[in-house]
C-alpha cells in the first residue's frame, strides 16, 4: 500500500553550503518590498567585520522566519533551559542610509 505524501518538498543541500558559516552579528535592513539580512563575523579587537552571508526575502517571509525562530528558541529553552542574554554586548549604532537596523 502506497502512502500519499502531500505538501512534501525536496530540498537540495550542496556540499559548499552544508558546512555553514559562523556569524556573531546580524544587521537587518528593509524597504517596502524586501528585508535584507546580513550575517557578519566580527573578531575581538578588530573594528572591521566581514559579511559571511546575505539573505534577501519578502516582508511576508521575514515575518514567517521571525515566527519560526521564536518557536524554535522556545523549544530550545524548554529542553535546555532559559537563555541568559545579560552577557550579550550591546549593538553598536549603525546606519547605512537605510531604515534603522536591528539585530
Amino acid at each position: 500500500m502506497e502512502e500519499k505524501k502531500e505538501n512534501q518538498i525536496n530540498i537540495e543541500l550542496t556540499d559548499e553550503i552544508s558546512s555553514g558559516v559562523y556569524t556573531n552579528l546580524a544587521i537587518i535592513t528593509h524597504s517596502p518590498s524586501e528585508f535584507v539580512c546580513d550575517f557578519i563575523q566580527m573578531m575581538p579587537g578588530v573594528p572591521k567585520g566581514k559579511v559571511r552571508s546575505r539573505v534577501i526575502m519578502t516582508p511576508q517571509n521575514a515575518k514567517r522566519l521571525m515566527r519560526a525562530l521564536q518557536e524554535n528558541v522556545e523549544k530550545f529553552e524548554q529542553t535546555f533551559g532559559t537563555l541568559d542574554e545579560s552577557g550579550t554586548p550591546p549593538m553598536p549604532p549603525m546606519n547605512f542610509g537605510t531604515p534603522t537596523t536591528q539585530a
